[in-house]
């Protein structure tokens, strides 16, 4: 078996893309968008009809950006046979209430679709105002992808709410400690985002908390590889491809021992609050991840404004 093969008999395998046609070929089981994804899926033929026909819509943006963001989802979601995740507009990060009323908003329109809440997951990015969000939105059967990971408190904050799915960002952890400081970076297991995935996967399996961890952001194959055993891990289709063309060996590298130990106390605001702090890594990722997907949120705005 080639290592793509080989990494689907230990780990979910996520298609990090809103590509209908590498998703169609490359065959995950589940696949995952958001505001920059829709952005580049946006400009592909195979979405030409539903862009065409959202700009010449009289309706407001802000609905457009919405029908679009469940048309490429609903699309996706008939030719896997897992879950897709789509993500609230960022711009809510902040406020629990509006989160809620976008995720349902959300949900009724992929019902419309003929997609039910159970092959959907709602993105929320993992602030504390998000992570309060999504444990109403589980209480109310709608589940989540808590998403912008980038700290053990968020992952910790999440199995606390009881949110079903995490996505720690790989990649870009590892970018800030390229980018600021001087560590070097051997072999996949010295990266600081393999590590930060391999801490919250192994805790959680001590601890017997059900919220699934998907690694994400992955920026090359080691990184992926280095996480074989994770529950979940999304990766773009240029990576699965590398992985498919790969005919050595994969190592498992995460698995669940099976022993179990009393959960810790769950964080307080004000715990959550000051452990990202005290991490410039986090707190400047996280706001950087929230800025980044506004961008490209106006810009989708734009383009489908009319």
């Amino acid at each position: 078996m080639n290592k793509l093969e080989q990494l689907r008999t230990m780990t979910t395998v996520v298609a990090d893309t809103g590509d209908l046609e590498a998703i169609t070929r490359l065959r995950p089981t589940d696949a995952t968008t958001n505001p920059s994804l829709l952005l580049k899926a946006a400009a592909l033929s195979e979405f030409a009809d539903e862009v065409g026909a959202l700009k010449a819509s009289q309706d407001a943006v802000a609905d457009k950006v919405d029908r679009f963001a469940v048309s490429v989802g609903s699309r996706i979601n008939r030719v896997i046979p897992g879950v897709i995740s789509t993500e609230v507009d960022a711009r809510l990060s902040f406020d629990t209430e509006a989160t809620i009323a976008k995720a349902e908003k959300l949900i009724g329109l992929y019902a419309d679709a003929g997609i039910s809440a159970d092959r959907v997951l709602i993105k929320v990015a993992a602030t504390w105002e998000g992570i309060r969000a999504a444990e109403a939105l589980e209480q109310r059967g709608i589940h989540c992808n808590a998403t912008l990971i980038f700290s053990f408190e968020q992952a910790c904050a999440c199995a606390d709410a009881g949110v079903f799915l995490i996505s720690p960002f790989v990649g870009r952890i590892t970018d800030w400690y390229t980018a600021n400081t001087d560590l070097a970076i051997t072999e996949p297991a010295d990266d600081p985002g393999v590590q930060s995935v391999t801490r919250i996967y192994n805790h959680f399996k001590a601890h017997g908390y059900g919220t699934v961890v998907m690694g994400a952001s992955f920026r090359n194959t080691g990184q992926v590889e280095a996480l074989a055993g994770c529950d979940r891990l999304t990766i773009s289709p240029d990576l699965l491809q590398k992985l498919e063309a790969d005919e050595r060996d994969l190592p498992q590298r995460l698995s669940d021992s099976g022993d179990r130990a009393p959960a810790p106390p769950p964080l307080s605001h004000s715990d959550f609050l000051f452990a990202n702090n005290q991490d410039p890594m986090v707190s400047e990722k996280l706001s950087d991840g929230i800025r980044r997907f506004v961008v490209d949120q106006e810009k989708l705005e734009r383009l489908l404004g009319g």
